[in-house]
């Protein structure tokens, strides 16, 4: 056949009509086993591989894909560990209604808000995004089921969060029972413009990752109730979420006078890198300075010294996020779940302060 292959001209070359071959692609359990055989073979002999998937996505009004808006870039989807194990859960819960994922970075850019404008998906999960980000008010924009991991809070959309807070307090306090005052903090980006370095306090009110406020706040109450200056903690500020950061923040600290003898790091990632940058200054960890994380993210249990950290559930919040966009896309009303725990995981970076 010299003419391009289509439906019609298949069915006309078998003998049969347009919507039997049709069916023998998309309801093969109205043919024949035998003949839909035959179909599919001739299909092959003359390289038709299906019907257009666009052209079946405007009949059912469905993409059969997810998509999914995460912060600092697309390749963070995969080399964070915590993002990866999100993912991992969304997925899983996903491919059982035969659902794909469609991943979209949210870096602030106009181009970013387009792409997202433009995306053929069914519904979208938000994850980790700061208040004022365009690519969220795009989405918001396509009128498509909803849902979000960790931030922002929007109105109507259920969100999947852990009690952040009370990690940040059990992290202080542990700390603080240990007998440490002179405490630092490394905090994950507050605001999306890229800053690295000490913050002051007019920065932190007016961080636009919902997140990292709450958990700063829950730190700052924690060490004022204790008698601690919140004033003087020191508090840095990193670009990325990313074990280079993290070194580069703790590098700072370290070198200040006096130093502090324990650094809250409010993620794994920011936490490696400080048991780095100590390792590379010749400060012992614990015994001249204790470092504490965030997250039990994968590998944290076999860092040296071992992290001491706040466990969230990371898959399951990926596979409860996944059994609400189900819900969802079967056109049930699905309220905000309760917030996860999270559970204080004590290993070897923590100690009592020199004497």
């Amino acid at each position: 056949m010299s003419e391009r292959v289509t439906l019609l001209t298949l069915a006309r070359d078998l003998g049969v009509s347009r919507a039997t071959v049709s069916n023998a692609y998309n309801r093969p359990d109205q043919l024949s086993a035998d003949l839909r055989d035959r179909i599919l073979a001739r299909a092959d002999q003359l390289g038709f591989a299906g019907p257009d998937p666009r052209a079946r996505g405007l009949r059912s009004g469905r993409t059969g894909a997810v998509g999914v808006l995460i912060d600092q870039g697309l390749s963070y989807a995969f080399s964070d560990p915590t993002a990866v194990l999100y993912l991992d859960g969304l997925a899983s819960e996903l491919q059982s209604d035969g659902l794909g994922l469609l991943l979209h970075a949210g870096t602030g850019s106009k181009t970013d808000a387009e792409l997202v404008r433009a995306a053929a998906v069914d519904a979208w999960v938000i994850r980790s995004l700061p208040d004022d980000e365009p690519a969220v008010a795009a989405a918001l924009a396509q009128q498509r089921p909803m849902v979000v991991l960790d931030q922002p809070e929007l109105p109507g959309v259920p969100l999947v969060g852990i009690d952040d807070a009370d990690g940040a307090v059990a992290a202080t306090q542990l700390l603080l029972d240990l007998g440490h005052r002179d405490i630092a903090v490394l905090a994950m980006p507050l605001r999306p413009d890229g800053f690295q370095g000490l913050v002051d306090a007019v920065r932190e009110r007016y961080a636009t990752y919902s997140v990292m406020r709450t958990r700063l706040c829950a730190v700052e109450q924690t060490l004022s109730a204790a008698g601690v200056d919140w004033g003087a903690v020191p508090v840095v500020e990193c670009a990325v979420n990313d074990m280079d950061t993290g070194a580069l923040g703790a590098y700072e600290l370290l070198d200040r006078t006096p130093a502090p003898t324990a650094i809250i790091a409010l993620s794994d990632q920011l936490a490696l890198g400080a048991l780095r940058a100590a390792h590379e200054m010749g400060v012992c960890v614990p015994g001249a300075c204790s470092v504490v994380g965030f997250d039990d993210a994968p590998g944290v249990s076999t860092a040296l010294p071992p992290l001491t950290t706040v466990a969230q559930p990371l898959r399951e919040r990926g596979q409860v996020a996944g059994e609400i966009v189900r819900a969802l896309l079967r056109g049930e009303s699905v309220a905000t779940p309760p917030r996860l725990p999270v559970s204080l995981v004590v290993r070897d970076s923590t100690g009592p302060p020199p004497r």
